[in-house]
């Protein structure tokens, strides 16, 4: 089942000029993927980072690009660029209880 164009979640699109030319929401969304792959670039130096020190400076900025994804996700969002399907709760039930299955399994805390 495909879903019907009334199960996006976002506010109407903003029109963008398609020309070859990077426009504005090509540059918002090349920023917002930049912070997305900084984000998971400093998750992985907290994971592995031993000083002390050093972990809480890059924690704060971790924190700061975090919080400048979030913002240009929100812009994105506001204008239109970034959209979200909804789903149904019994779909989303669904695949709940579907990977709660597999935690049981596979949890060497629960078993």
């Amino acid at each position: 089942m495909t879903p019907s164009n009334d199960s996006k979640i976002g506010n109407p699109e903003t029109t963008v000029p398609k020309t070859p030319e990077m426009n504005e929401r090509d540059f918002v969304n090349d920023m917002l993927n930049t912070e997305k792959y900084m984000t998971a670039s400093y998750s992985t130096a907290l994971n592995e980072l031993s000083h002390s020190s050093l972990y809480e400076d890059v924690l704060s900025i971790f924190n700061d690009t975090q919080d400048c994804q979030r913002e240009l996700y929100n812009l994105m969002f506001q204008y239109g660029w970034y959209k979200v399907e909804a789903v149904d709760s019994q779909k989303l039930q669904q695949t709940y209880d579907q990977f709660s299955g597999y935690a049981d399994q596979q949890s060497p805390y629960l078993n």
